[in-house]
């Protein structure tokens, strides 16, 4: 149930992001979905990608510095309300986010959030169990 992400540190200059967008191109590797913060000095891009083993390697390997980090996506109706829904329950199960961003899917009919959890384990049993959907990786990378 758990998805695997992939961090990249970038520093904050003109044609860094273009670089790591174009060896992940390079490589054929799809971008499901994204997120970019950024501080002065540097940004962080958050990745789900359809192979995660493949997008590491390269971006390592043009000198990137890179990490994985397990996440939560969870699917949810693309309607007003849906992600409060979610939150509500967290909220009441006392479970810290994060972060999270989102996209909506190809059909547009739901919205996927992408959670990064303090307990994983919890929330994904907490979330089960109000009948939300979490999204398992191999389904999402394939999106």
């Amino acid at each position: 149930m758990k998805v695997e992400q992939i961090s990249v540190f970038l520093e904050n200059k003109p044609g860094t992001l273009e670089y790591a967008t174009r060896v992940l191109k390079d490589a054929r590797i799809n971008i499901r979905t994204l997120s970019l913060a950024e501080t002065a000095d540097f940004g962080i891009l958050r990745l789900i990608v359809n192979d995660v083993e493949k997008a590491n390697a390269v971006l390592k390997d043009a000198g990137f510095r890179v990490s994985k980090t397990t996440v939560v996506a969870v699917e949810v109706p693309d309607q007003p309300g849906g992600l409060h829904s979610i939150m509500n329950v967290l909220n009441e199960e006392a479970i810290n986010v994060e972060y999270l961003y989102a996209f909506v899917e190809k059909s547009g009919q739901n919205a996927v959030i992408i959670f990064r959890f303090d307990d994983p384990e919890k929330a994904i049993a907490v979330l089960l169990k109000r009948k939300f959907t979490v999204v398992p990786g191999a389904k999402l990378y394939e999106l």
